[in-house]
This record gives structure tokens, C-alpha cells and sequence, in this order.
């Protein structure tokens, strides 16, 4: 059993105040968004289920992180991480990274789309400033865990480990809005377009979940096949599903335009998401190639 050896300077270290940050801010983030009626949210019924959704992804995200974030507050102060079998640097960097995205597509949903502009209660307002608060801390902890030594911070913590936690960020981005695009297609859009779509992300978000489990596990030794090969094949797939999806994305944009005033607000607002995040997991994806190539390239000529 390891010995807990608590001293002053653990707890004013960076990393112990930050984490108490998120804890603290998370907290009172879902907390606000838990105690709201139904009527300070939806000013009407027609847009009362697609904001559901969206409220419910947001709700599952900062509960999610904040449980996760409390775990490893508590492991790392009582120094229990070391009887974990998971790679301890790897996932601080993941959960730092991915939770700041996630806070961060929190807080840019929930007031866009799920709020009631026209009712903006204190409690909402309050709600919002805590999620962008809480992104503010988890960023300030992806800052200090990156500017650690590269021993200390992981692969996680380099380029092509960022650049997986931006693809994976996607990936669960788009599963509320192909979960919406199903219960309740829009007149615009095609079934084909939204179930290859869906394929494309559910392939990808795949992909990523097998990348994160094998490097927190420290299972690349006994891969199939050798990690990086494997890595780069799962880049190359990701870079034509994501532009297959992104293609798609415009001419939905391309079909709305044609249909003018015809096209709900919320539906339209959806598109746009969607579009936006595609685009930006399809640069993660062919950064990400370009980088797999070039590794082993430099291995084939050692």
C-alpha cells in the first residue's frame, strides 16, 4: 500500500487548486441547470424536444467530467493512482483536454440553442458563467500538465495525442445531433445523407475509443499489428469517412438555402453545428495523417 504523506505545499501546488476549480465551478454548473423548470428553457412545445437533447448531452458531459475530474482529485491527493493499471500521466492529459472541449461545447449549446433568449432568468445566466468558467479550468489544467516534462505528460500530451482527443471530441459531438437527425428528420435533408453520415461518425468514434483505451491501458505491445501502422490506417479512414460526412454537411447547407424561409431556425442552427465540427475533426484527422506518414517514414529510413 502506498503511504499518504500530505504536506502544505500539496495543496497550493497548481494542479490541487485547479482541480478543486473544476470541482467547485462543475458542481454549480449542473447543479443551476438541474434546479430549472421546463418553462424557463422552451418559450414554445416545437422546440422543446431538440433543445432535450441537447440539454440532456450537455447535462451527461459536466456530470461525466465532474465525477471523473473528483476521481482523480482524490487519487491524487491520497497518492492511490500508482494501484491504478492505467497509464496515470496519459489520462490526466486526456480527461484535462477532452474536459475542456466538452465544457467548452457546453457552453456555447446550451446558451445558443437550449436557453430561452427571450427569458433569460438569473439562474440561466448563472449557469452559463459557471460552464465557462469551469472550460477556463480545465484549460488552465491542460496548460500546466502540457508545459510538464515530456517523461511527466505522455503521449497525450504531444501533438498526435492532442490531435486524438480533438478527433474523439467530434466524434461525441455529432452522436446528439445524428440521434436528433433521426427521431426527427428535417424535411430537407435525405435519409441516406443522415444514415451514411451517422456510419461515418459511429465508425470513427470507434476508432478513437479503441486509440484511447489502448494507450491509457499501455496495451500497444500486443496489438495485431504494430501501433503506428495501426494508428496511421485508422487516420487514413478517418480523413475520407470525415470527408464524406463534410461533403454532406455542405449540401445540406446547399438544400436549406434552396428552401429559404421554409427551413426551421432550430434545424438550420443544427446543420450549421454539425458542418463546423465535421470541418475541424476532418483537419484534426489529415494533421493527424500527416504526421503518421511522417513518422514512419523516419522509422524506414533508421
Amino acid at each position: 500500500m502506498p503511504v499518504i504523506v500530505l504536506e502544505a505545499r500539496d495543496f497550493t501546488s497548481s494542479l490541487f487548486l485547479v482541480r478543486t476549480w473544476e470541482v467547485l465551478s462543475g458542481c454549480t454548473t449542473f447543479s443551476l441547470v438541474a434546479s430549472l423548470e421546463p418553462s424557463e428553457l422552451h418559450k414554445n412545445v416545437s422546440n422543446h424536444q431538440q433543445a432535450n437533447t441537447l440539454r440532456i448531452f450537455c447535462m451527461f458531459s459536466w456530470c461525466f467530467f465532474f465525477t471523473l475530474t473528483l476521481i482523480i482529485h482524490i487519487l491524487s491527493i491520497l497518492q492511490f493512482h500508482s494501484l491504478i493499471p492505467i497509464s496515470w500521466k496519459n489520462l490526466t492529459m486526456t480527461v484535462a483536454v477532452l474536459g475542456a472541449l466538452m465544457w467548452l461545447t457546453g457552453s456555447v449549446v446550451f446558451p445558443w440553442i437550449v436557453m430561452d433568449h427571450q427569458r433569460a432568468t438569473p439562474r440561466l445566466v448563472a449557469a452559463v458563467v459557471a460552464s465557462c468558467i469551469t472550460f477556463l479550468g480545465y484549460t488552465s489544467e491542460s496548460y500546466v500538465l502540457r508545459t510538464q516534462a515530456h517523461e511527466q505528460r505522455g503521449y497525450m500530451g504531444s501533438m498526435p495525442g492532442l490531435l486524438k482527443i480533438l478527433q474523439f471530441w467530434g466524434g461525441c459531438h455529432m452522436i446528439p445531433l445524428v440521434v436528433e437527425g433521426i427521431c426527427r428528420l428535417p424535411t430537407f435533408v435525405h435519409s441516406w445523407q443522415l444514415w451514411v453520415s451517422g456510419v461515418s461518425y459511429g465508425v470513427c468514434v470507434l476508432m478513437s475509443l479503441v486509440t484511447l483505451v489502448v494507450i491509457l491501458g499501455d496495451l500497444a505491445g500486443r496489438c495485431f499489428l504494430p501501433f503506428d501502422k495501426l494508428l496511421a490506417g485508422f487516420s487514413l479512414i478517418g480523413v475520407l469517412l470525415y470527408m464524406v460526412a463534410t461533403v454532406i454537411c455542405f449540401i445540406k447547407i446547399l438544400q436549406q438555402r434552396d428552401l429559404g424561409q421554409r427551413i426551421p431556425h432550430k434545424s438550420a442552427e443544427l446543420v450549421i453545428m454539425e458542418t463546423v465540427v465535421a470541418s475541424i475533426t476532418l483537419l484534426a484527422y489529415t494533421v493527424d495523417l500527416a504526421f503518421s506518414i511522417k513518422l514512419l517514414c523516419d522509422r524506414s529510413h533508421t
